[in-house]
Parts: structure tokens; sequence; C-alpha cells
């Protein structure tokens, strides 16, 4: 499992001073793309390799609010991988409880979205991260 920790920026809140809904899908992209770089490779490496990895699917439930300046850790992994794709699961912890879990789904695909077979070096942080 990876972990991704940061703080809710006053921009990401909405005006009853929770953060807006969309933004939880923000903080997964953050966490994966962290995840990739720590294991040395980011999506625009893949990208000029000609493998891009497109969001199919994506999806969150929100179990209580999150707010201006609270500090929060994204943990992520790995749950299902296919032969062009795999699935993220991620949880929001605040204050060490689960303020929110969702996952994506992604394929990898050329650049005009044809699928591929995922990359051995992009199999490998795969297999690193799967639960």
């Amino acid at each position: 499992m990876f972990q991704f920790k940061t703080f809710v920026r006053y921009s990401e809140t909405d005006q009853m001073g929770v953060v807006y809904y969309a933004n939880y899908f923000v903080y997964f992209e953050a966490a994966r793309t962290q995840l990739l770089k720590k294991e040395g490779k980011s999506y625009g490496q893949f990208e000029k390799e000609g493998v891009y990895i497109p969001v199919l699917e994506a999806h969150c439930r929100y179990k209580s609010p999150l707010f201006y300046e609270d500090e929060i850790t994204v943990n992520c992994w790995i749950s299902e991988v296919k032969n062009t794709s795999f699935k993220f699961e991620y949880e929001i912890l605040k204050d060490g409880k689960v303020a929110a879990q969702g996952f994506t789904r992604h394929c990898c695909t050329t650049k005009d979205l044809k699928p591929v077979k995922i990359p051995e070096d992009l199999r490998k942080i795969i297999d690193k991260y799967k639960r």
C-alpha cells in the first residue's frame, strides 16, 4: 500500500467550507501519480513511450466531510489486474478515520485509445502494490 499525505486547500472547498465532491478524485489522482513517481516512472514517461493510462471508471463513497486545512492521508493499492487494465483502490483518512473510499479503473492504450498489454515496467509496479 502507498500512502500520500496532503492537506485541504481553501480552493478545494465549497460555500459551506466542505471539500467539493469532485476534488476527492483529485486526491486519488495525486496519490497514484506520486506512487508512480516514487517507483521511478511518471505518466509523462509512459506517454513518451506511447502508452497512455486513461481512467475508464471512477467511484467514490463519502463517509465524513473534509474541511479547509484538514490533514489527510490517501492510501492506495491495486486490487485487480487484467491483460490491459487494472484497478486502483483508495481510502482517504482524516485523524486515522476513513473519510472516503473509492476506486479508479484504468486501461493501457495507444494515443488513439486502442488497448495494449500492460508494459512490463508498469506490471512490476502494479505487482508491488497489489493486494
